[in-house]
Protein backbone atom coordinates (compact mmCIF):
# COMPACT_ATOMS: atom_id res chain seq x y z
CA UNK A 1 0.00 0.00 0.00
CA UNK A 2 2.94 2.29 0.86
CA UNK A 3 4.88 1.46 -2.43
CA UNK A 4 1.94 2.07 -4.39
CA UNK A 5 0.91 5.68 -2.65
CA UNK A 6 4.92 6.35 -3.30
CA UNK A 7 4.60 5.46 -6.95
CA UNK A 8 1.43 7.55 -7.16
CA UNK A 9 3.18 10.94 -5.97
CA UNK A 10 6.37 10.38 -7.79
CA UNK A 11 3.80 10.12 -10.59
CA UNK A 12 2.06 13.35 -9.55
CA UNK A 13 5.14 15.08 -9.49
CA UNK A 14 6.60 14.08 -12.58
CA UNK A 15 3.56 15.39 -14.42
CA UNK A 16 3.48 18.83 -12.38
CA UNK A 17 7.07 18.75 -13.82
CA UNK A 18 6.17 18.41 -17.14
CA UNK A 19 3.42 20.68 -17.05
CA UNK A 20 6.33 23.75 -15.58
CA UNK A 21 8.22 22.84 -18.67
CA UNK A 22 5.26 22.87 -21.02
CA UNK A 23 4.44 26.43 -19.87
CA UNK A 24 5.97 29.98 -20.38
CA UNK A 25 7.75 30.62 -24.40
CA UNK A 26 10.04 28.12 -26.11
CA UNK A 27 13.58 29.83 -26.03
CA UNK A 28 14.84 27.06 -28.79
CA UNK A 29 11.62 27.60 -31.12
CA UNK A 30 12.27 31.47 -31.21
CA UNK A 31 16.10 31.39 -31.96
CA UNK A 32 14.99 28.34 -34.44
CA UNK A 33 17.68 26.24 -33.11
CA UNK A 34 17.02 22.44 -32.07
CA UNK A 35 17.21 21.57 -28.18
CA UNK A 36 20.39 19.72 -28.58
CA UNK A 37 22.19 22.92 -30.75
CA UNK A 38 25.66 23.67 -29.63
CA UNK A 39 26.64 27.21 -28.15
CA UNK A 40 28.00 28.59 -31.98
CA UNK A 41 24.94 27.28 -33.74
CA UNK A 42 22.56 29.37 -30.83
CA UNK A 43 24.90 32.44 -31.18
CA UNK A 44 24.84 32.24 -35.03
CA UNK A 45 21.58 32.16 -35.11
CA UNK A 46 21.04 34.58 -32.00
CA UNK A 47 23.34 37.05 -34.22
CA UNK A 48 21.32 36.63 -37.19
CA UNK A 49 17.79 37.16 -36.03
CA UNK A 50 19.28 40.24 -34.05
CA UNK A 51 20.31 42.17 -36.65
CA UNK A 52 16.98 41.83 -38.44
CA UNK A 53 14.91 42.70 -35.53
CA UNK A 54 17.06 45.00 -34.13
CA UNK A 55 15.65 48.64 -33.20
CA UNK A 56 18.04 50.98 -35.05
CA UNK A 57 17.09 49.15 -38.12
CA UNK A 58 12.81 49.15 -37.52
CA UNK A 59 12.53 52.67 -35.99
CA UNK A 60 9.32 52.98 -34.58
CA UNK A 61 8.28 49.38 -35.16
CA UNK A 62 7.21 48.05 -31.76
CA UNK A 63 6.53 44.37 -33.00
CA UNK A 64 10.08 44.55 -34.04
CA UNK A 65 11.27 46.17 -31.05
CA UNK A 66 8.92 43.32 -28.98
CA UNK A 67 10.72 40.49 -31.06
CA UNK A 68 14.32 41.97 -30.66
CA UNK A 69 13.84 41.73 -26.65
CA UNK A 70 12.64 38.45 -27.19
CA UNK A 71 15.21 36.97 -29.36
CA UNK A 72 17.41 38.47 -26.56
CA UNK A 73 15.66 37.09 -23.72
CA UNK A 74 16.08 33.53 -25.40
CA UNK A 75 19.51 34.03 -26.17
CA UNK A 76 20.58 34.82 -22.44
CA UNK A 77 18.97 32.00 -21.26
CA UNK A 78 20.41 29.48 -23.48
CA UNK A 79 23.91 30.51 -23.76
CA UNK A 80 24.54 29.99 -20.18
CA UNK A 81 25.15 26.49 -18.93
CA UNK A 82 23.00 26.74 -15.31
CA UNK A 83 20.12 28.95 -16.99
CA UNK A 84 19.65 26.57 -20.02
CA UNK A 85 19.87 23.54 -17.92
CA UNK A 86 16.91 24.87 -15.63
CA UNK A 87 14.86 25.93 -18.41
CA UNK A 88 15.32 22.32 -19.75
CA UNK A 89 14.11 21.03 -16.67
CA UNK A 90 11.77 23.50 -16.09
CA UNK A 91 10.37 25.63 -18.53
CA UNK A 92 10.52 29.28 -18.37
CA UNK A 93 8.28 29.52 -15.22
CA UNK A 94 10.48 27.67 -13.48
CA UNK A 95 13.36 29.53 -14.55
CA UNK A 96 11.60 32.77 -13.15
CA UNK A 97 11.48 31.21 -9.72
CA UNK A 98 14.57 30.15 -9.91
CA UNK A 99 16.23 33.57 -10.66
CA UNK A 100 13.61 35.81 -8.25
CA UNK A 101 14.94 33.56 -5.52
CA UNK A 102 18.55 34.63 -6.30
CA UNK A 103 19.62 31.26 -7.45
CA UNK A 104 20.30 30.18 -4.14
CA UNK A 105 18.34 27.23 -2.55
CA UNK A 106 15.75 25.66 -4.30
CA UNK A 107 12.78 28.80 -4.19
CA UNK A 108 10.51 25.72 -5.78
CA UNK A 109 10.18 22.08 -5.21
CA UNK A 110 11.79 20.28 -7.74
CA UNK A 111 10.13 16.54 -8.67
CA UNK A 112 13.73 15.53 -9.89
CA UNK A 113 15.17 16.24 -5.97
CA UNK A 114 13.23 13.83 -5.10
CA UNK A 115 13.80 11.19 -7.39
CA UNK A 116 17.38 11.23 -6.47
CA UNK A 117 17.23 11.19 -2.83
CA UNK A 118 15.09 8.13 -3.18
CA UNK A 119 17.09 5.96 -5.91
CA UNK A 120 20.35 8.32 -6.02
CA UNK A 121 22.28 9.84 -8.74
CA UNK A 122 20.80 13.05 -9.93
CA UNK A 123 20.12 15.20 -13.31
CA UNK A 124 22.80 17.53 -13.76
CA UNK A 125 22.81 20.33 -16.69
CA UNK A 126 24.76 21.17 -19.59
CA UNK A 127 28.61 20.66 -18.58
CA UNK A 128 30.99 23.66 -19.22
CA UNK A 129 33.12 22.51 -22.46
CA UNK A 130 35.62 24.74 -24.28
CA UNK A 131 34.80 24.86 -27.80
CA UNK A 132 37.50 24.83 -30.97
CA UNK A 133 37.47 28.07 -32.89
CA UNK A 134 37.64 28.75 -36.31
CA UNK A 135 40.49 30.93 -37.94
CA UNK A 136 40.17 34.77 -38.25
CA UNK A 137 38.90 36.22 -41.63
CA UNK A 138 41.23 39.07 -42.61
CA UNK A 139 39.42 41.91 -45.41
CA UNK A 140 41.29 44.82 -46.74
CA UNK A 141 38.61 47.74 -46.53
CA UNK A 142 39.44 50.98 -48.75
CA UNK A 143 38.48 54.26 -46.98
CA UNK A 144 37.98 57.60 -48.70
CA UNK A 145 40.14 60.62 -46.76
CA UNK A 146 36.21 61.81 -46.77
CA UNK A 147 35.21 58.78 -44.83
CA UNK A 148 37.90 59.12 -42.48
CA UNK A 149 36.99 62.79 -41.80
CA UNK A 150 33.01 62.51 -41.47
CA UNK A 151 32.69 58.85 -40.46
CA UNK A 152 30.70 56.83 -42.27
CA UNK A 153 28.67 53.84 -42.74
CA UNK A 154 29.82 51.32 -45.56
CA UNK A 155 27.33 48.16 -46.40
CA UNK A 156 29.07 45.48 -48.01
CA UNK A 157 28.40 41.79 -48.84
CA UNK A 158 30.79 39.12 -48.08
CA UNK A 159 30.97 35.38 -49.22
CA UNK A 160 31.72 33.12 -46.64
CA UNK A 161 31.63 29.07 -45.15
CA UNK A 162 27.82 29.07 -42.99
CA UNK A 163 26.74 25.98 -41.54
CA UNK A 164 23.58 24.33 -43.04
CA UNK A 165 20.27 25.78 -41.87
CA UNK A 166 18.34 22.97 -43.27
CA UNK A 167 20.15 20.25 -40.80
CA UNK A 168 22.02 22.98 -38.97
CA UNK A 169 25.32 21.41 -39.24
CA UNK A 170 24.21 17.35 -38.53
CA UNK A 171 24.58 16.35 -42.42
CA UNK A 172 21.54 14.52 -41.65
CA UNK A 173 18.19 14.72 -43.67
CA UNK A 174 16.53 14.02 -40.34
CA UNK A 175 17.65 13.40 -36.44
CA UNK A 176 16.49 10.33 -37.01
CA UNK A 177 18.97 9.75 -39.42
CA UNK A 178 21.59 9.93 -37.06
CA UNK A 179 22.03 6.54 -35.46
CA UNK A 180 24.81 4.58 -33.20
CA UNK A 181 27.45 3.65 -35.46
CA UNK A 182 27.44 -0.34 -35.71
CA UNK A 183 30.98 -1.04 -35.89
CA UNK A 184 32.46 0.48 -32.61
CA UNK A 185 28.67 0.55 -30.79
CA UNK A 186 29.47 4.54 -30.44
CA UNK A 187 32.43 4.61 -28.33
CA UNK A 188 34.49 6.34 -31.59
CA UNK A 189 36.96 3.72 -31.07
CA UNK A 190 37.76 -0.18 -31.64
CA UNK A 191 39.94 -2.55 -29.80
CA UNK A 192 42.54 -4.09 -32.32
CA UNK A 193 44.59 -7.72 -31.70
CA UNK A 194 48.15 -7.91 -33.75
CA UNK A 195 50.30 -10.76 -33.49
CA UNK A 196 53.84 -9.72 -33.00
CA UNK A 197 55.10 -13.35 -32.04
CA UNK A 198 53.91 -16.43 -31.51
CA UNK A 199 51.64 -17.43 -28.45
CA UNK A 200 52.36 -13.00 -27.96
CA UNK A 201 48.82 -10.99 -28.85
CA UNK A 202 49.09 -7.42 -28.47
CA UNK A 203 45.99 -4.88 -28.26
CA UNK A 204 45.71 -1.40 -29.10
CA UNK A 205 42.61 0.98 -29.52
CA UNK A 206 42.41 2.91 -32.74
CA UNK A 207 39.95 5.60 -33.89
CA UNK A 208 37.13 3.80 -35.54
CA UNK A 209 37.49 4.37 -39.12
CA UNK A 210 33.58 3.23 -40.16
CA UNK A 211 32.35 7.01 -38.63
CA UNK A 212 35.71 8.42 -38.60
CA UNK A 213 35.23 8.31 -34.05
CA UNK A 214 32.37 9.98 -33.38
CA UNK A 215 30.34 7.06 -32.40
CA UNK A 216 27.68 8.29 -34.81
CA UNK A 217 26.61 7.24 -38.53
CA UNK A 218 23.91 8.84 -41.12
CA UNK A 219 21.72 6.30 -42.65
CA UNK A 220 20.52 9.29 -45.37
CA UNK A 221 22.18 12.58 -45.44
CA UNK A 222 20.75 16.29 -46.08
CA UNK A 223 19.88 16.60 -49.25
CA UNK A 224 20.61 20.60 -48.96
CA UNK A 225 23.87 20.28 -48.27
CA UNK A 226 24.93 16.66 -49.76
CA UNK A 227 25.38 15.65 -45.90
CA UNK A 228 28.66 18.20 -46.15
CA UNK A 229 27.36 20.08 -43.09
CA UNK A 230 28.36 23.44 -45.07
CA UNK A 231 27.59 25.71 -47.63
CA UNK A 232 28.83 28.97 -48.99
CA UNK A 233 26.40 31.92 -47.94
CA UNK A 234 26.47 35.50 -47.90
CA UNK A 235 26.21 37.59 -45.20
CA UNK A 236 25.46 41.70 -45.45
CA UNK A 237 27.09 44.09 -42.81
CA UNK A 238 26.90 47.61 -42.24
CA UNK A 239 30.63 48.81 -41.19
CA UNK A 240 31.13 52.18 -39.13
CA UNK A 241 34.23 53.68 -39.92
CA UNK A 242 34.30 56.61 -37.04
CA UNK A 243 35.70 59.92 -37.08
CA UNK A 244 39.82 60.36 -37.36
CA UNK A 245 40.26 57.10 -37.67
CA UNK A 246 43.97 56.41 -38.61
CA UNK A 247 45.10 54.29 -42.25
CA UNK A 248 45.45 50.72 -40.98
CA UNK A 249 43.20 50.66 -37.84
CA UNK A 250 41.22 47.40 -37.84
CA UNK A 251 37.96 47.04 -37.11
CA UNK A 252 36.39 43.85 -35.46
CA UNK A 253 33.31 41.96 -36.51
CA UNK A 254 33.37 39.09 -33.25
CA UNK A 255 32.40 35.70 -34.02
CA UNK A 256 31.49 36.50 -38.11
CA UNK A 257 34.17 34.61 -39.80
CA UNK A 258 33.77 30.95 -41.47
CA UNK A 259 31.56 29.19 -39.25
CA UNK A 260 31.96 25.40 -38.28
CA UNK A 261 29.59 22.84 -36.94
CA UNK A 262 31.63 22.15 -33.97
CA UNK A 263 33.38 24.98 -32.97
CA UNK A 264 33.30 28.99 -32.55
CA UNK A 265 33.15 31.16 -35.96
CA UNK A 266 36.87 33.60 -35.91
CA UNK A 267 36.37 37.12 -36.22
CA UNK A 268 35.89 39.48 -39.33
CA UNK A 269 38.97 41.73 -38.97
CA UNK A 270 38.55 44.78 -41.63
CA UNK A 271 42.25 46.64 -42.16
CA UNK A 272 41.13 50.11 -43.08
CA UNK A 273 43.38 51.27 -46.49
CA UNK A 274 43.06 55.10 -47.28
CA UNK A 275 42.94 55.52 -50.46
CA UNK A 276 44.67 58.55 -52.18
CA UNK A 277 43.34 62.19 -52.12
CA UNK A 278 43.78 64.74 -54.86
CA UNK A 279 44.22 67.49 -52.90
CA UNK A 280 44.92 66.38 -49.56
CA UNK A 281 47.75 64.04 -47.78
CA UNK A 282 47.38 62.85 -44.13
CA UNK A 283 50.01 62.35 -41.73
CA UNK A 284 48.91 61.57 -38.29
CA UNK A 285 46.20 64.09 -37.52
CA UNK A 286 47.05 66.85 -39.70
CA UNK A 287 45.81 67.36 -43.48
CA UNK A 288 48.86 68.74 -46.25
CA UNK A 289 48.16 70.73 -49.15
CA UNK A 290 49.60 72.64 -51.99
CA UNK A 291 48.33 75.93 -53.33
CA UNK A 292 49.41 77.51 -56.85
CA UNK A 293 49.38 81.04 -56.74
CA UNK A 294 50.55 83.78 -59.44
CA UNK A 295 53.89 85.82 -59.53
CA UNK A 296 51.79 89.12 -58.65
CA UNK A 297 49.74 87.12 -56.27
CA UNK A 298 52.86 86.80 -54.11
CA UNK A 299 54.34 89.99 -54.30
CA UNK A 300 50.71 91.71 -53.77
CA UNK A 301 48.90 89.30 -51.40
CA UNK A 302 45.78 87.31 -52.22
CA UNK A 303 42.74 85.89 -51.11
CA UNK A 304 41.50 82.65 -51.98
CA UNK A 305 39.23 79.98 -50.70
CA UNK A 306 39.77 75.95 -49.89
CA UNK A 307 37.15 73.84 -49.45
CA UNK A 308 37.31 71.39 -47.02
CA UNK A 309 36.70 67.37 -46.84
CA UNK A 310 33.27 67.91 -45.16
CA UNK A 311 32.36 70.96 -47.34
CA UNK A 312 33.63 73.73 -45.25
CA UNK A 313 35.14 76.78 -46.94
CA UNK A 314 38.54 77.97 -44.90
CA UNK A 315 40.37 81.47 -46.09
CA UNK A 316 43.55 81.88 -47.14
CA UNK A 317 44.62 85.55 -46.98
CA UNK A 318 48.30 86.57 -47.15
CA UNK A 319 48.33 90.68 -47.35
CA UNK A 320 51.03 93.05 -46.73
CA UNK A 321 54.12 90.63 -47.32
CA UNK A 322 55.70 89.27 -50.01
CA UNK A 323 54.84 85.18 -50.26
CA UNK A 324 57.93 82.84 -50.81
CA UNK A 325 57.61 80.21 -53.25
CA UNK A 326 57.53 76.80 -50.73
CA UNK A 327 56.51 78.98 -47.90
CA UNK A 328 53.99 77.08 -45.46
CA UNK A 329 51.26 78.40 -43.66
CA UNK A 330 49.91 76.87 -40.47
CA UNK A 331 46.33 77.17 -39.81
CA UNK A 332 45.44 75.58 -36.49
CA UNK A 333 42.65 73.31 -35.77
CA UNK A 334 41.47 72.76 -39.94
CA UNK A 335 43.40 69.61 -39.30
CA UNK A 336 41.83 65.77 -38.89
CA UNK A 337 39.33 65.00 -36.38
CA UNK A 338 41.12 63.03 -33.83
CA UNK A 339 39.95 59.84 -33.15
CA UNK A 340 37.36 59.38 -30.26
CA UNK A 341 38.13 63.01 -29.11
CA UNK A 342 36.78 66.60 -29.97
CA UNK A 343 39.90 68.09 -31.16
CA UNK A 344 41.20 68.48 -34.51
CA UNK A 345 44.64 68.10 -36.17
CA UNK A 346 46.52 71.84 -37.70
CA UNK A 347 46.25 72.56 -42.02
CA UNK A 348 49.13 73.43 -43.65
CA UNK A 349 49.44 74.81 -47.28
CA UNK A 350 52.17 75.06 -49.19
CA UNK A 351 52.64 77.83 -51.64
CA UNK A 352 53.85 77.42 -55.03
CA UNK A 353 54.73 80.48 -57.21
CA UNK A 354 54.11 80.07 -60.80
CA UNK A 355 56.31 81.57 -62.80
CA UNK A 356 54.87 83.57 -66.35
CA UNK A 357 56.47 82.62 -69.27
CA UNK A 358 56.71 85.30 -70.61
CA UNK A 359 57.27 89.24 -69.13
CA UNK A 360 57.10 92.59 -71.52
CA UNK A 361 60.00 94.62 -71.20
CA UNK A 362 58.58 97.17 -69.62
CA UNK A 363 57.58 95.64 -67.26
CA UNK A 364 60.88 93.56 -66.81
CA UNK A 365 62.33 97.72 -65.95
CA UNK A 366 59.31 98.18 -63.50
CA UNK A 367 61.47 95.17 -61.73
CA UNK A 368 64.42 96.38 -61.98
CA UNK A 369 64.09 100.00 -60.63
CA UNK A 370 61.63 98.31 -57.77
CA UNK A 371 64.76 95.60 -57.01
CA UNK A 372 67.12 98.39 -57.15
CA UNK A 373 65.59 100.66 -54.66
CA UNK A 374 64.63 97.49 -52.20
CA UNK A 375 68.54 97.11 -52.22
CA UNK A 376 69.75 100.20 -51.97
CA UNK A 377 71.51 102.01 -49.15
CA UNK A 378 69.25 103.77 -46.51
CA UNK A 379 69.81 107.32 -46.19
CA UNK A 380 72.38 108.02 -43.30
CA UNK A 381 70.56 109.65 -40.45
CA UNK A 382 71.79 111.41 -37.04
CA UNK A 383 71.27 109.46 -34.36
CA UNK A 384 71.48 110.48 -30.53
CA UNK A 385 73.86 108.40 -28.47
Amino acid sequence: MRFHSFCVWMTLLLVAACLVVAAGKDYYKILDVPRDASKSQIKKHYKKLSRVYHPDKNRDNKQAEAKFMEISDAYSVLVDDEQRSIYDQYGEEGLKQHNNGGGGGHPFHNPFDVFSHFFGGGFGGHGHQQEKRGPNLNIELEVTLEDLYNGASIDLDISKQVVCDHCHGSGARRSEDIVTCSVCQGQGVRMQRVQIAPGMVQQFQQTCDHCGGKGKTIKHVCTACDGKKLRRGNEQYTISVERGMQNGQTIVLEQEGDEYPDAIPGDVIFSLTTIPHLVYERQGNNLYTKQHISLVEALAGFEKTLVMLDGSVVKLERSGVVTQYGFVQKIKGAGMPIYESSSQGDLFVEYLVVFPDHVDSSVIEVLKKGAHFATADPPVTHQEL
